[in-house]
């Protein structure tokens, strides 16, 4: 109840709580109007929007005039005077444009709540999606050329646009940040691109003209092309009705039909890859100008960078490094010698005595080791020489346990472990 109920006529009587269901009912109309993808609004849909138990919000007013300050929504005259709107006209003619009205609530300020009736607009959202209508120009076939019929960027953009008026506001939208140009040109409105996505558009001209009606004269061509083929091929149909019903006289007028036909499409065909071949030469030539400028802006930026550097002052450059790095030689070589020639200062008597007595401590401290065994060793024993030497060993176990009968079974598990 308290948030349905309407705001007080002052903020300074309780600015809490005015605050608080502002910024509620402020975060509910931007959240509607992005759940539904409608950049347009009113006063009474919101009301029926929002309606609970057969009430309606009574502030909705308040609110919608606080978005309007902050600029989160926009009377759509106000957007339509601020652009120029001149070809809406032609295409909707229920724009009422008062440019005057605007230029004095944006100068002082709009401090009406809206009526029920007026249409509003969601600024973000609207830009948004102007945005994904140039993305998609962008990644469309269309965009061979950035001069397109509006009528073929409508039919683009169906799925994205609900209805006509909504497509002309984004149309503004772009024409307002400087990304498409609309002019009329006989009775038929054209749209021009800008090239890139941050790039801002420039004056349509004659040669996007003259590539437009080539376009439009390729397309023409192209469908009368696939009518006479089809009218062709009824003659064609017809010539043999005629052949199995036994008329031969109809026959041959379907056949001489069919054969103007095909002469007719031999033009066309002709006329077609004249105009297909022009148009390659165009696209071309706009290739080789994007080059060329890249070329020149190359050229510029280099010509910048070795503003200041000559042949002369390279080789004089050069010259001073090698002359540093000799100088650095010399030192190096001269702080070499000084360290050289004090070595040899010193007395070698002293340095003999020295190493003497290090000789002498050295002996004394030596280990006394066994001497060094002056037998040859002998080759390795084969397995042979092993198992007989075994065999030997086993005979003469037996013997010494026959002589020694009394003897404990320990030395035998000693000798058998020895063994």
């Amino acid at each position: 109840a308290v948030l349905f109920s309407a705001f007080k006529q002052s903020r300074e009587v309780n600015s809490t709580e005015w605050d608080s269901k502002m910024a509620f009912w402020v975060g509910l109309v931007l959240a509607r109007g992005r759940r539904s993808g409608a950049v347009r609004t009113c006063l009474r849909e919101l009301q029926n929007g929002f309606e609970r138990r057969g009430s309606v919000p009574l502030g909705l007013g308040t609110v919608l005039r606080e978005l309007l300050r902050r600029g989160k929504l926009q009377r759509e005259s106000d957007f339509m005077a601020s652009v120029d709107s001149s070809w809406i006209s032609w295409g909707v003619g229920v724009f009422i444009l008062k440019p005057l009205k605007w230029t004095l609530s944006s100068v002082l300020g709009d401090s009406k709540i809206p009526e029920e009736e007026e249409v509003l607009i969601y600024v973000e959202l609207l830009q948004e999606k102007a945005e994904e209508v140039y993305r998609l120009y962008q990644s469309s076939a269309l965009s061979s050329h950035p001069v397109v019929a509006l009528a073929e960027l409508r039919s683009l953009c169906a799925g994205l646009c609900p209805d006509e008026r909504t497509f002309y506001l984004l149309l503004l939208q772009l024409q307002k940040e400087k990304r498409v140009t609309i002019l009329e040109q006989n009775g038929e409105k054209i749209v021009k691109f800008a090239r890139g996505l941050h790039a801002k558009v420039s004056p349509m001209n004659d040669v996007d003209i003259g590539v437009y009606q080539l376009m439009q004269s390729e397309q023409l061509l192209s469908q009368k092309v696939e009518s006479l083929a089809q009218e062709a091929e009824k003659c064609k149909e017809d010539a043999r009705s005629a052949c199995r019903a036994g008329k031969k006289q109809l026959a041959l007028r379907c056949l001489k039909s069919k054969r103007r036909t095909e002469r007719r499409i031999a033009e066309l065909h002709s006329k077609l890859d004249a105009v297909q071949g022009i148009l390659d030469r165009i696209y071309a030539s706009q290739t080789d100008q994007m080059v060329f400028n890249a070329y020149q802006a190359g050229v510029g930026a280099l010509k910048l960078s070795m503003k200041d550097v000559t042949v002369e002052r390279a080789e004089n450059l050069v010259d001073q490094i090698q002359e540093l790095c000799d100088t650095q030689d010399e030192v190096a070589q001269t702080l070499a010698g000084v360290g050289v020639n004090g070595l040899a200062e010193l007395d070698s008597e002293e340095l003999e005595k020295e190493l003497d007595s290090l000789l002498q401590d050295s002996s004394k401290d030596s280990l006394d080791l066994p001497p060094v065994p002056q037998k040859v060793l002998s080759a390795p024993m084969s397995d042979a020489e092993l198992e007989a030497e075994l065999e030997q060993l086993s005979v003469s176990a037996g013997d010494l346990a026959q002589k020694t009968p009394s003897a404990s079974s320990e030395p035998k598990t000693a000798l058998g472990l020895n063994l």
